[in-house]
């Protein structure tokens, strides 16, 4: 089961992590790489990707981090989450990045390097293209 929380239409290549981010503390602003020498997707950029990630952990700060990865032209093309959270949904509500939250089965198929279709008014909103 898919819950669409912003709207969007939008292809790209899947950026996974299996664990959740903090974006006030993981995230570059301007750059959009991920900083934390602990995070799994260390020095990846996330900018024009599609972000698939457990949850987003950490203080109501990281909604407006989000935006300014948005101003800056480094942000993910949209999120898709298994679980939803304040900070996320209200920062992508505020950049405009659509954001899906997915079920586990649905969240474990999705494949790091994927190309998909994500179209939040389509009956199937994700679609696998390679």
């Amino acid at each position: 089961m898919k819950k669409i929380l912003v709207q969007g239409k939008v292809e790209g290549i899947i950026l996974k992590s299996k664990t959740q981010i903090n974006f006030l503390g993981t995230v570059n602003k301007k750059t959009g790489t991920i900083s934390d020498k602990n995070h799994e997707l260390f020095e990846k950029s996330i900018n024009d990707s599609v972000l698939v990630f457990p949850s987003g952990v950490g203080s109501s700060v990281g909604a407006y981090t989000i935006y300014s990865i948005k101003s800056n032209n480094s942000a993910p093309l949209a999120m898709i989450c298994q679980k939803a959270d304040l900070t996320v949904a209200t920062g992508c509500a505020l950049a405009n990045i659509p954001l899906v939250i997915v079920s586990d089965e649905e969240f474990s198929s999705i494949q790091n390097g994927q190309k998909i279709s994500l179209d939040t008014e389509s009956e199937n909103p994700i679609s696998i293209i390679q």
